[in-house]
């Protein structure tokens, strides 16, 4: 790539750091392409001692450097002013620094400086106090480009899902689903599907929100009221979409193989069957942008920030998804 990814800092007192340093340290091995993260250099300068990695820091002024770097030291943009937090220890004061990252990632991405954006776990509470009015990532990248909509999308080596409601509570849920919704989602799916995952004709499966996907009725009639009539319009375009399936037989080795990605209801149907198949391998990725973001699919665990046991692997993958992602489009484009 002529261009680095651009990671962000995230909740600094939780793993974002740990995996970061632990990622560069085995960039060989991994076959990383060249990332660099806007952070504090003398922050992370101290973590790296504290978990024994041998990871030199070096600052640099802009995106470019992150090219020249990379091979001999984590390349690390400055934010404004020293992060106070310390594992496992969040202070207040670092929020406004936390999101000035994410801000600037989305600058470095729109004007081409950066391929694509990796974005660590955030502490949301404490954004919420310093003005982040969005539920997560994924609703504050949305609003940063008027006129896009956009998903959750979450993979793992042979499964990707996409949950229809997200950080809702589960009693909500079957009166925000509707019709109109599940189509809009599912368009959106089938074009990232072709667009950004090389899947030229997408195979999508449709769960259903009730046990056993309703029972005809007799068990909740959201399938044929909502889920199915979606299902069929969805396929009048010609699109390959099946549905709505009953979730607890979604999910088995067999089944998998028959789909390219599965649209959920909520928020756990879609995230537990991924992260009981493989819960340190799984990312995040915002379809429908314009820019590439992905994410390692996991909280700021406090509890093992600084202590060397945070696994790198799912932000590994999540560098990795986001370099195909960005190669993907820039095929497509010529």
């Amino acid at each position: 790539m002529s261009q680095p990814i651009v990671v962000t800092m995230g909740e600094p007192a939780g793993i974002g750091g740990d995996i970061t340093l632990a990622a560069w340290a085995n960039r060989e091995a991994a076959g990383l392409p060249a990332f660099f993260v806007i952070d504090e250099p003398d922050r992370l300068a101290r973590l790296a001692a504290r978990l024994q990695l041998d990871v030199p820091i070096q600052a640099i002024e802009k995106p470019d450097d992150a090219m020249t770097v990379f091979a001999d030291a984590l390349p690390a943009l400055p934010v404004d002013g020293a992060v106070l937090a310390e594992p496992g220890r969040p202070n207040p004061a670092d929020a406004p620094k936390v999101i000035a990252a994410i801000d600037r990632a989305v600058d470095f991405c729109r004007d081409g400086r950066s391929v694509a954006m990796v974005t660590n776990p955030i502490n949301k509470k404490l954004l919420y106090d310093a003005g982040f009015s969005a539920p997560g990532h994924t609703e504050y990248l949305e609003r940063q480009f008027a006129g896009h909509r956009t998903a959750m999308l979450l993979e793992i080596d042979g499964l990707r899902v996409v949950p229809a409601t997200i950080h809702v509570a589960y009693r909500k849920v079957p009166d925000i689903l509707t019709e109109a919704e599940l189509v809009a989602i599912g368009d959106l799916v089938l074009t990232a599907l072709a667009k950004d995952f090389g899947c030229p004709k997408p195979k999508l499966a449709v769960a259903g929100l009730n046990p056993h996907a309703g029972e005809g009725g007799a068990l909740g009639d959201e399938e044929d009221r909502i889920i199915a009539p979606a299902v069929a319009r969805l396929r009048t375009s010609g699109s390959d979409v099946d549905g709505p399936f009953p979730a607890d037989t979604l999910f088995h080795e067999a089944m998998r193989e028959r789909y390219d990605a599965v649209l959920c209801m909520y928020h756990d149907q879609a995230l537990i069957p991924l992260k009981t198949l493989d819960f340190d391998g799984g990312v995040n990725i915002t379809i429908g942008l314009p820019i590439v973001r992905t994410s390692p699919d996991h909280g700021t665990a406090f509890d093992i920030a600084g202590t060397g046991n945070a696994s790198p692997r799912s932000f590994i993958q999540a560098v990795h998804a986001a370099a195909r992602i960005a190669r993907a489009r820039r095929d497509a484009d010529g």
